[in-house]
């Protein structure tokens, strides 16, 4: 049997980052943890940056990931909030530099067509298909269904490299 590693997913923004630890052992995925790191407006930008790294500092020397997979930043219409995602995803990036983790980054709708089986699905969607995935998470928060979401895609991804490096051996 082989060992079972860890993989957390992140799905970024400066108000709400949700996060979501899976657990893979060949190719059973089994739900971890799950949960969302909410910042107050009120603080400063540098002090909700902070916030965030010191969370995150938390759930990776808690739950003992050995890689990461965060969400890629959307960017639609509105610069500014494409500008603080994108200071979100400094932190975690950074914070899964300092732990020596593996780091993946993926397009949203790499994300979905892995989850869901189409790449422009709704949230809704996403959130239903983990919880078929993981039958034990009762995630109820979009943004931690999203991270999780991340994780089994990047567990997918790692499985078929795998599959492709032993074919080749």
């Amino acid at each position: 049997m082989t060992a079972a590693i860890r993989i957390l997913g992140l799905d970024p923004g400066l108000a709400r980052m949700g996060w979501g630890v899976i657990a893979v052992s060949g190719s059973r995925l089994t739900h971890v943890a799950h949960g969302v790191i909410a910042t107050r407006t009120a603080l400063g930008l540098g002090l909700r940056l902070m916030a965030l790294h010191r969370e995150l500092e938390i759930i990776i020397a808690e739950q003992r990931p050995v890689a990461i997979a965060v969400e890629q930043a959307f960017v639609a219409k509105d610069p500014s909030a494409a500008l603080k995602i994108g200071h979100a995803r400094a932190v975690a990036l950074l914070a899964a530099a300092q732990a020596g983790l593996e780091i993946a980054e993926y397009a949203p709708n790499h994300i979905k067509k892995s989850v869901v089986g189409v790449g422009h699905a709704q949230k809704e969607q996403v959130q239903a298909m983990v919880k078929r995935l993981l039958p034990a998470c009762r995630v109820e928060q979009a943004d931690a269904a999203d991270a999780l979401a991340a994780a089994i895609a990047h567990a997918h991804l790692a499985g078929t490299r795998a599959k492709l490096i032993a074919a080749i051996a």
